[in-house]
């Protein structure tokens, strides 16, 4: 194959840009294709939305490096920037460098990605083919080839339903004008679609939390709103975060902001809601799981997550997990249903290669449909993944990267958990029900007269969580490299 053919990146979000400018150190071609108007499209739709991280976990090190010889003045690292900050205070002036500004393409939407003259049954000579990328461009259908392709185009076009079964709820579609699906801008641009409505939020992770948040502070000046949480796990014992002793303290707060909200009965919490059909009553849309119905609400909100879209790369020979649709080598590490501190090993190209050599899937979509992902894991994927295409293998295989714990101590499924399954856990599995600790080693320690192995509960409202001292080593600790 050709070294002269760029490699082509599908997407100029945060990671798509690092991965031109670590290609650019390493005297490779990129050409990124985006399908939005302007860089960062993905995280302009939560613009709005406060992010978990400080600055300094959010701004690619060899990116820093190339906007400081273009006279940028780095954002104050301890503060915490929205998803609009991002894009206009580091995005916009990164991809307007002369480093990388000529080698972005945008409104270029990537329909297809294949190997030249190779469907995915064909072998002969499948490596020394290159890659064919298509894409629409006002309207117009081009092609290009690569010597390889870097997909980082994100997961945010593709949420999951509300229907429990991975699929759409029986009445899920026809109550389609009534359901956003993501972070809507309760506060801003989707005002006057909640205010003074009935809301419910469906789904257990942290951009529920943002939506309950400002759902919350609306109804203190909009008179007539009734906001309902439903989850399905059995209880919020594990679902609030790490608290005031998360190392993402932006999300440890958020935890604790709802279970306040939780306690003093603004948010009508419904556990154990499995969603099998959404109906249109006389009085509202009524979600329906088994047996049991919920109260009527105007406006239903899915932060259920999102998945990969494949379709682009369905001639592409794959190696996916079958649960988490990561790469397999990847999905152990981050798989929700094994994960248990809520860390993940810094990872790179060789946990992220296909069958297919030289293409990659980088950043929130090589997770699949694991919510675990942190942009500076991306930041430290696109680095190896650079490296490896040069041919430095041993930086590509190389850690440069520590991860922040979480101040979480068990699994994101704990409370769904087998018996067998808890049991293999680092921490033991979840504690029994009616002791005061975190997972089942805390418990024994607890037992034997100590004072827990490093996951101690705190004051909390009765729906919290318990949490990780940072200052003492967690029971489970952080993965070995």
């Amino acid at each position: 194959m050709s070294r002269s053919l760029p490699v082509v990146i599908v997407g100029a979000g945060p990671v798509g840009l690092a991965a031109a400018a670590h290609l650019r150190t390493r005297g490779l071609t990129p050409l990124l294709l985006e399908a939005g108007a302007q860089v960062g499209a993905g995280m302009r739709q939560w613009g709005h939305v406060r992010m978990f991280s400080p600055w300094e976990y959010n701004i690619d090190a060899r990116c820093a490096e190339l906007l400081a010889a273009n006279g940028w003045q780095s954002p104050d690292p301890a503060r915490f920037p929205t998803g609009r900050d991002v894009v206009e205070q580091y995005l916009e002036p990164l991809a307007a460098t002369p480093e990388l500004s000529t080698h972005i393409h945008l409104d270029a939407r990537v329909t297809q990605i294949t190997r030249q003259q190779h469907d995915r049954m064909k072998n002969a000579q499948r490596d020394a083919a290159p890659f064919v990328v298509r894409y629409l461009q006002q309207g117009q259908e081009h092609e290009l080839l690569a010597q390889a392709v870097i997909d980082a185009s994100g997961s945010i076009g593709s949420p999951n339903p509300l229907g429990a079964a991975g699929i759409p709820a029986l009445g899920e579609r026809a109550a389609a004008p009534h359901v956003f699906y993501g972070m809507p801008d309760v506060l801003g641009a989707d005002r006057a679609r909640y205010a003074g409505k009935r809301v419910l939020v469906v789904g257990s992770g942290h951009s529920a939390f943002n939506v309950l948040t400002d759902l919350a502070r609306l109804a203190e000046t909009t008179p007539g709103m009734a906001i309902h949480w439903a989850v399905r796990r059995p209880s919020l014992q594990r679902v609030l975060g790490g608290g005031e002793n998360d190392q993402l303290q932006e999300r440890g707060r958020l935890g604790l902001r709802i279970a306040r909200l939780v306690e003093q009965g603004r948010i009508a919490v419904h556990t154990n809601t499995h969603i099998d059909r959404i109906v249109r009553s006389d009085d509202g849309w009524v979600v329906e799981s088994s047996s049991t119905a919920l109260p009527p609400v105007d406006e239903l909100v899915g932060a259920t997550g999102f998945r990969p879209d494949l379709s682009l790369i369905d001639e592409i020979r794959l190696q996916l997990d079958p649960g988490t649709q990561a790469p397999v080598a990847l999905a152990p590490l981050i798989d929700p249903n094994l994960h248990s501190c809520g860390t993940v090993r810094p990872h790179g190209a060789t946990e992220l290669q296909h069958a297919d050599r030289n293409f990659y899937i980088v950043g929130m979509k090589s997770y699949g449909r694991a919510p675990t992902f942190l942009l500076m894991t991306g930041y430290e994927q696109v680095r190896s993944v650079a490296a490896a295409l040069a041919g430095d293998w041993e930086a590509a295989r190389r850690v440069e990267l520590v991860l922040p714990e979480t101040g979480v101590c068990n699994t994101q499924f704990a409370d769904d958990a087998t018996p067998d399954a808890a049991a293999g856990s680092c921490c033991g599995g979840p504690a029994p029900a009616d002791t005061a600790a975190c997972c089942v080693a805390d418990a024994d320690a607890k037992a034997n007269g100590q004072t827990g192995c490093g996951c101690g509960p705190t004051a909390m409202p009765a729906a919290a969580v318990t949490v990780v001292a940072p200052t003492k080593p967690s029971c489970c600790g952080p993965a070995r490299a």
